[in-house]
This record gives C-alpha cells, sequence and structure tokens, in this order.
C-alpha cells in the first residue's frame, strides 16, 4: 500500500499519459532490517509471502517478487517488488487492501509489538518508490516457473542521472541495442524501471539474473569487452556528457514464494 501522498503527487505528474500506457507500474518497497536482529528478516518475510502477496493479488496486482539482501550497503533489507498491469491499478489495489479486513488484521499483527525498543519491531524504516516500466520492456520477466529450478542470482542496479534530459537519453541507450547486449552476454534481464515517484530522482532501477556468481562475474566480463557495447558507447548522442552521475547496485537472493526466482 503506497502512501497517500506518492499516489497523489504521481497521479498528477502523470495525467494524461496514464490512460495510454501500455506499460507496467512498479512499486518497489523497501524494509531496512537490524543487523542484530535476525527475527526481522523472519518476521518481514513471513509477512509479505503469507499476507501481503496473496492479499495484493487480490485486489489486482500480478507478478510480485521479494528479495532478501545478499552483499549490497546498508544491509539487511528485504526488498518486495509489486506489479501493476496498469497505473490506475495502483489506487485500485490500495483501496482494497485498506477493505480486505483479513488482510488489515496481518498488518495490525505485523505492526504491533511487545515495546517501542527497535529489536522488538518488524522492520527500522520503510521507503517506497513508484516506476514506470520502459515503453520497450513493459513488463516482467519472472523466470521458468519450475518450483525445482534452483533459485538464482539477483542484481538490482540503479542510475542516477543529472538531470531529466540525460536520464531520457539513457533509457533511449538501453532500447537501442543494450538489452539486447546483456541478453547475448548471459545477463537474464528481469525488469527495468523510470522512477516517477521517490527519491534521488531522476533515476531508473533494473534488475537482471544470474544462475550463480560465477555466471555474474562471466556475463558482466563479457558485456564489458563486447565490441557491439563500445560501439554503443560511442554513439555521440550517449557518448557525452555522462547519461549516468551514480550508480549502486546489491546483490539479492529471493525470498521463497516470490514470483521471481
Amino acid at each position: 500500500m503506497i502512501a497517500t501522498v506518492v499516489a497523489a503527487g504521481a497521479a498528477g505528474a502523470l495525467g494524461e499519459a496514464a490512460d495510454t500506457a501500455k506499460s507496467s507500474y512498479y512499486e518497489l518497497r523497501h524494509f531496512q532490517l537490524r543487523t542484530d536482529s535476525t527475527a526481522q528478516e523472519k518476521r518481514t518475510a513471513d509477512f509479505l509471502t503469507g499476507a501481503y502477496m496473496p492479499a495484493a493479488k487480490r485486489a489486482g496486482a500480478t507478478t510480485i517478487g521479494l528479495f532478501g539482501s545478499s552483499i549490497a550497503p546498508s544491509t539487511p533489507f528485504t526488498i518486495a517488488l509489486t506489479t501493476y498491469p496498469t497505473f490506475a491499478h495502483v489506487n485500485e489495489v490500495r483501496e482494497k487492501l485498506l477493505a480486505d479486513s483479513a488482510y488489515q488484521k496481518a498488518l495490525a499483527d505485523f505492526d504491533s509489538s511487545t515495546s517501542d525498543t527497535s529489536p522488538s519491531r518488524a522492520y527500522e524504516r520503510m521507503e517506497t518508490w513508484l516506476l514506470r516500466a520502459f515503453d520497450f520492456f513493459p513488463a516482467p520477466e519472472p523466470g521458468s516457473g519450475d518450483a525445482k529450478r534452483p533459485a538464482r542470482v539477483f542484481e538490482m542496479r540503479t542510475y542516477e542521472s543529472a538531470n531529466q534530459t540525460l536520464g531520457a537519453r539513457k533509457i533511449k541507450m538501453f532500447g537501442s541495442g543494450e538489452v539486447g547486449i546483456f541478453r547475448r552476454c548471459g545477463l537474464q534481464p528481469v525488469w527495468f524501471g523510470e522512477c516517477i515517484a521517490g527519491s534521488n530522482m531522476p533515476r531508473l532501477t533494473y534488475m537482471v539474473a544470474f544462475d550463480d556468481m560465477a555466471a555474474r562475474d562471466k556475463a558482466w566480463t563479457a558485456f564489458r569487452n563486447d565490441d557491439e557495447w563500445k560501439k554503443l558507447q560511442a554513439v555521440p548522442e550517449f557518448a557525452k556528457p555522462p547519461l549516468v552521475s551514480n550508480i549502486s547496485n546489491a546483490i539479492l537472493v529471493p525470498i521463497n514464494g516470490s514470483d521471481i526466482r
């Protein structure tokens, strides 16, 4: 459930475009946890898989990815990615969750604590971003639905740009061949989104997957050395000024029950 101010602000910014958009919208929710409380990690995962995920899907959300942090700044944390088919579904799902008595009871239990001290809380802080999927990558690719397949390793990367014009050029660069190079080099695209409500904007975030960490290292090496990537980097529109001013990334592992694994 996205805070009212986020939904309202995004609605004003998107306006008419939202009615015709064919791309999905993503809510990216970040639960910051304590390093000295493994109970927080379990409590948050149990709530997301047992209460939030089924309720959100009943309300109209589609693919939901749940992840724990493995290698990242400010570890530990839990990430919940919720996919909405259209912008209108963002608020529709929120309203249905507010009216879902079973979910509201589970939420109250999740939020309850025996005291106000940090270790007893389910999480320390929660942040939410709203993203719009790239037009050329309009919905997530969750991977094989085979539950027997070993879970993959996921990398979530965020690119901040100095201004909106440069951020738009970076999105165009992805659509001008970069995603195809990803696939050929062994980076398995999962989703791409432009942040339309949240912090540190303008920014975009995307996720790629690998069979394991060795496959990740091999894929990134192949990508950096790829001739087509070098040519794309040299295209004047993409070469200068720098399209990305800051990059952050996190290695994530899927939580049992995640649609993306």
